[in-house]
């Protein structure tokens, strides 16, 4: 069921007590992170809190520093009852289309979770799983357990931003982490396109025919 208006946007355990006083139990939350790049894979994560070890400063990533993300990231999973993260390659976007792909990669996330879950809270989607489930406008920034999974997702795809800067230092990934930024804009004009990045969003097809003629990418190590 979507909740199309938000009482509110403070983040809070509201929604995982109203499940529990409803007999649910294994309450996951899930989210992406990565939907807007242009470079790299959309990443997942599903988390299933402990009631009994609150997380203080839980909240929507992208209102954290990265600093604060990470630390967060480190206390949710030593303390949560479970949690995974899951990705889905560019290759896998083009094909798909990324919401598709976005759905994809928190279905991979969740099936990963041991115990299973018995209920789902989600931002702003709805998934084809057998399994009870709200969605949430705004989720990340109203429920904890959407929170949490959105800090572990970001947390894990700005580490492998950082991984793919060594292998296309041109593209200034460690910093704008794949999005249409100026500097990343004017690398895809100069050099064109990875195998890595998102031929199906309209900056990284039109920069092939800006960087025809110009130094072409290297293909990552390995290849």
């Amino acid at each position: 069921m979507l909740e199309s208006r938000a009482m509110g946007r403070l983040c809070s355990a509201r929604y995982e007590r109203d499940a529990r006083q409803h007999g649910w139990m294994r309450i996951a939350g899930a989210d992406e992170a990565g939907r807007g790049s242009l470079f790299g894979p959309v990443m997942a994560a599903a988390v299933i809190l402990n009631p009994r070890r609150r997380i203080v400063g839980l909240d929507d990533s992208k209102k954290l520093a990265p600093e604060r993300r990470e630390e967060l990231a480190e206390r949710i999973q030593k303390h949560a009852l479970a949690w995974a993260v899951a990705e889905i390659d560019a290759s896998r976007i083009d094909a798909w289309n990324i919401y598709q792909a976005s759905r994809q990669a928190m279905m991979a996330a969740i099936s990963q979770l041991q115990p299973s879950p018995d209920y789902l809270l989600l931002d702003a989607i709805e998934l084809e799983l057998p399994i009870e489930q709200k969605s949430l406008i705004h989720g990340d920034a109203r429920s904890v357990s959407i929170a949490a999974a959105s800090i572990l997702a970001k947390v894990e795809r700005d580490r492998r931003m950082m991984e793919f800067d060594l292998l296309y230092p041109q593209y200034g990934l460690a910093q704008n982490k794949g999005y249409s930024t100026p500097d990343h804009l004017e690398a895809l004009r100069r050099f064109g396109p990875t195998p890595l990045h998102r031929f199906s969003y309209a900056p990284v097809r039109e920069s092939r025919c800006w960087a025809a003629g110009a130094e072409q990418a290297p293909l990552p190590l390995g290849v």
